[in-house]
């Protein structure tokens, strides 16, 4: 998950974990609210973990996103009961974004797909990491 203060992008994997896909942009509304969704989407696709994107400066320190971030985690771990790890999201919301530019969507479709396709690279990151352990 890409997790932003007004969107959060979700992605999934396949069901072998190789590759990423981007799922949607949810437009948030509050806590419980942005929680229950997330929930439902762990049933409804049978998730047995989460991703979620951890906004770092880019020298790597933490900021006041970086708070926001970890405090949502915290929160969507108590609620999911499912292991949830940290990513840095270092540069995908940008890559998101030229990628998009590059296709060459409206600012407007870009508004709606950005989210999901920053998750997706995030998952990606992720999922590379752990296949290059195995």
């Amino acid at each position: 998950m890409d997790i932003g203060d007004k969107r959060i992008g979700i992605a999934v994997s396949d069901p072998f974990n190789t590759y990423a896909l981007p799922l949607e942009t949810y437009n948030r509304k509050n806590l419980k609210t942005d929680l229950k969704k997330i929930c439902d989407t762990v049933k409804d696709k049978l998730i047995t973990a989460i991703v979620c994107g951890l906004p770092v400066n880019f020298d790597g320190t933490e900021s006041i996103q970086t708070a926001k971030a970890r405090f949502f985690i915290e929160k969507l771990k108590e609620a999911t009961c499912l292991p949830v790890f940290e990513e840095d999201e270092r540069c995908t919301s940008v890559e998101a974004e030229e990628t998009l530019i590059s296709q060459g969507k409206s600012r407007q479709e870009r508004k709606l797909y950005v989210d999901s396709l920053a998750a997706c690279s995030i998952l990606e990151g992720f999922l590379n990491q752990r296949n290059k352990k195995k």
